[in-house]
């Protein structure tokens, strides 16, 4: 994957251009979304792009923790504590908090079971939209706003039983979608396997706000809109 081609670092210091951000997005993770897209008026950086550095740069331990406090821009530069902790908490230059981080059990430094985990991951986790989320919209008759869709990390986890494994595939098991009037979350779960055989556990929940009652007729829309964009980029349209 070379994940060191989508970030900058100087010593603690972490931050990320508009175009390696994309670039992620897009190449590694398969996602599309717009806020993504160097031109965006609401550009963020991709949260899975944060938690392929954390891995990277502080290892992997049987579980972890990933939560989500605000999105990182490119005028954004991050601190990483150099401590070695169950917990830290990832803060910028002006003390403003982006992301806590929990971590236990045994550590893994090992290159070719992160470079697995996060790959696969990241490539799982990109294909949410439309394959994961327009079938449970429907089916709870809500949608986001389809004029200015926006979906955004609230927390992942992942649990291992065992790191004495050398790549890890995921299968989505099951997923809860929550209403709470115009906003809700839809949490993923997922099996974490090595192999054929099972060796852990992880989940993913989002936060969707601006939702409406659902019409088929305009998630139709933003879907061919969001396919267009797939195949002009690959395109090099």
């Amino acid at each position: 994957m070379n994940l060191e081609k989508y970030y900058t670092r100087e010593g603690s210091k972490l931050s990320f251009t508009r175009q390696q951000a994309s670039d992620f997005a897009k190449t590694v993770a398969g996602d599309f979304n717009s806020i993504h897209d160097v031109d965006s008026k609401r550009f963020c950086v991709p949260g899975d792009l944060l938690f392929s550095v954390i891995i990277h740069h502080y290892g992997l331990r049987q579980t972890m923790g990933f939560s989500f406090s605000g999105m990182v821009g490119d005028d954004v530069t991050l601190i990483l504590p150099e401590v070695n902790a169950r917990e830290i908490s990832i803060y910028d230059e002006n003390d403003k908090k982006y992301l806590d981080v929990s971590s236990n059990g045994q550590q893994s430094r090992d290159k070719g079971l992160i470079e697995s985990l996060t790959r696969n991951y990241v490539r799982f986790s990109g294909h949410t939209f439309p394959h994961v989320l327009v079938p449970l919209m429907r089916e709870n008759n809500a949608m986001i706003n389809t004029e200015r869709p926006l979906v955004i990390y609230d927390h992942m986890r992942i649990s291992l039983d065992t790191l004495d494994i050398d790549s890890v595939d995921l299968t989505l098991t099951d997923n809860i979608f929550r209403l709470y009037g115009k906003r809700g979350d839809v949490a993923l779960n997922y099996d974490l396997s090595c192999n054929g055989e099972s060796v852990g556990k992880g989940q993913k929940k989002m936060v969707l706000s601006g939702l409406r009652e659902y019409d088929q007729a305009k998630i139709d829309e933003l879907v061919d809109i969001y396919n267009e964009r797939i195949s002009q980029y690959r395109n090099g349209d």
